[in-house]
């Protein structure tokens, strides 16, 4: 009789384990989808700490999504070193991912690390080649740098992309002028107004190139 009650004990112990094993991830799952909703609502309210701290009550380092939410919401608390270093945690997660990656600059470039930031940016393009939002980055910084033949490729990138598109569109005009294309120039800032008729940019530009 002992060893049946033993046998008994045995197999509760282990229905009761098995139970609770399946019953954790329901319970986590539900803690951590109550933890985004107040998120949200506490960004929607300009409260980014308290934001956080809900995250972090629940956080799992093995979670992408907890990683690249919290990298969002530091970076709009201004904390862009932690922002950082979420963001990259993301990325380890899902190498793949352009979401992170661009996530990933947004505090490093608000820290000035442009080194870091193009580097990142070439990642990316590396997995998207085409991907309008980095190549016009790229443009930007390269022509900053008054490196306009670079900020040249960028920038048809996006153009060839979306012809339409006035900022790349006064970006291209204005890289072709630099170089010295100026019948380049001169249609594609015509074609900035045709977009957005009256902009001071594309006139000044035509001004330029008469």
């Amino acid at each position: 009789m002992e060893t049946l009650t033993t046998k008994t004990r045995f197999i509760l112990i282990i229905i009761l384990l098995q139970l609770i094993a399946f019953l954790c991830p329901a319970q986590d799952y539900e803690l951590m989808e109550t933890a985004f909703k107040k998120s949200y609502e506490y960004e929607k309210n300009g409260e980014y700490t308290k934001a956080v701290t809900e995250l972090k009550n629940v956080y799992r380092e093995d979670s992408y999504e907890l990683n690249v939410r919290l990298g969002w919401l530091l970076y709009l608390a201004g904390s862009f070193s932690e922002s950082s270093e979420y963001y990259h945690k993301a990325s380890d997660l899902k190498p793949y991912s352009v979401e992170a990656r661009l996530g990933y600059a947004l505090p490093v470039s608000s820290m000035g690390n442009w080194t870091v930031v193009k580097a990142e940016y070439f990642k990316i393009l590396e997995i998207d080649p085409m991907n309008t939002v980095v190549n016009y980055r790229l443009g930007l910084i390269f022509f900053n740098a008054k490196d306009y033949q670079t900020a040249l490729k960028y920038f048809e990138t996006v153009v060839n992309l979306f012809p339409f598109d006035y900022d790349s569109v006064i970006m291209y005009a204005w890289t072709n002028f630099y170089l010295g294309k100026l019948r380049e120039a001169k249609v594609l800032f015509q074609k900035a107004l045709l977009m957005k008729p009256g902009d001071d940019s594309a006139n000044e530009g035509l001004d330029l190139v008469k």
